[in-house]
């Protein structure tokens, strides 16, 4: 048996790993992390972290295993939270979440669980890993999808890389939520019908623009209509899916994000700064009367300008392809990886609980092309890709247009 460090959350997911640990005979030990102080933003009734410190104790003493605290707040907002506002601010779409699981949970956390002696650390995500020993006798491991569809949480592990799969472990993958729900009520654990965390790790649910406005101030600015009969949206070449193979040249324009100017739609309303709003939202522009909702098709973050379309069919909301930078391609799998001039069928996401879409790769000299079977919608730079083969994560990257 091993000694297992489980990252104690307060919430029901950790507590029932934990739980399981213990009943497999495993040494197990908690750790809960305080990884934010500040408050600013965080929408009403959303519990604190001291909250989540009480649930945690009592788990650990029902459990009857040690609970150790551990402030990683600096590096927190270091490696994520100053990354977000990064991201915002250059008019990217960031995913702070995905973030915290590689540079938080599975790195500082980790090594923070080392110095308790831990053989491995566990997290109460729902996902699976595998481990398969290559002819030279190294071993590979394998983050597959978690079997319960409705909470599968592979996407935010997109970014983890061999070292830190080898040490972690996911004792609730195999489990529907029901299920877990069911276990912690047997056991009398105090998390057992606690409502899951929404929001950004560690932080909660918030009103973005409020919690953003810590760092990037508010400007006033124009937004822009852009009708769906725009002229330009006839020009983006079609794919026929029993064509050729496209060319680079072929991948980069069907990859593009649209670029509007103020010239191009008819002014409608007034916004409080770009960089609060990402492609693809709906909410918060202030502007109604409308027969559909409107969608934010833009935003450009230097001239202050967000450009919108009346509609989810609207043509400005959707694009065939994405572009990931060739330095920016991960591989979470490192027997996938795909050379120079090869391409791989495969299932991506774009989103945390978006369906896995049907694709291929194109691997160029310059950049990795994801051409979809069927466009996509609300592609945003920033965001993380996450490429699949059957249930098994085998890469992601930085959606860079």
């Amino acid at each position: 048996m091993a000694r297992v460090v489980v990252g104690l959350s307060g919430g029901v997911d950790s507590s029932v790993a934990a739980y399981l640990l213990k009943k497999e005979g495993h040494e197990v030990i908690g750790l809960f992390m305080i990884n934010w102080h500040d408050t600013t933003g965080t929408l009403e009734g959303d519990c604190p972290w001291h909250d989540d410190r009480l649930f945690a104790e009592l788990v650990a003493k029902k459990l009857d295993i040690a609970l150790h605290v551990v402030d990683l707040s600096e590096e927190y907002r270091r490696r994520v939270v100053e990354y977000m506002f990064a991201e915002y601010e250059a008019g990217r779409t960031p995913n702070p979440d995905v973030l915290c699981n590689r540079e938080i949970k599975f790195d500082v956390f980790m090594r923070e669980a080392q110095k308790l002696g831990a053989d491995y650390v566990a997290t109460g995500h729902y996902c699976r890993k595998t481990v398969s020993t290559l002819p030279d006798g190294t071993e590979r491991f394998h983050l597959l999808a978690g079997s319960d569809p409705n909470k599968d949480q592979s996407y935010f592990l997109c970014q983890l890389n061999q070292e830190q799969l080898r040490y972690a472990l996911f004792p609730i993958g195999h489990l529907l939520k029901p299920e877990v729900r069911r276990i912690a009520q047997e056991q009398g654990l105090a998390t057992a019908k606690r409502k899951d965390s929404q929001g950004i790790c560690f932080v909660g649910k918030v009103d973005l623009p409020t919690f953003l406005q810590q760092k990037l101030a508010k400007k006033v600015g124009n937004i822009h209509e852009i009708k769906a009969e725009w002229p330009k949206f006839s020009l983006r070449p079609t794919r026929d899916s029993h064509a050729q193979e496209p060319t680079q040249e072929e991948l980069e324009a069907l990859a593009k994000g649209w670029h509007y100017t103020v010239r191009d739609g008819k002014k409608i309303g007034t916004h409080n700064g770009a960089h609060f709003y990402t492609i693809g939202q709906r909410k918060g522009l202030g502007i109604g009367g409308r027969k559909e909702s409107l969608f934010i098709l833009a935003t450009d973050v230097q001239e202050n300008v967000i450009y919108v379309g009346e509609g989810d069919s609207h043509p400005g909301l959707w694009r065939p392809a994405l572009k990931i930078e060739r330095d920016a391609m991960h591989w979470v799998n490192p027997d996938c990886t795909c050379a120079v001039g090869e391409t791989l069928r495969c299932r991506v996401r774009i989103r945390y609980r978006q369906p896995l879409q049907t694709a291929t790769l194109y691997s160029h000299e310059g950049g990795c092309y994801i051409l979809f079977d069927e466009a996509q919608r609300g592609i945003a730079a920033g965001q993380f890709a996450a490429l699949y083969e059957g249930e098994e994560l085998i890469a992601s990257g930085v959606i860079c247009e």
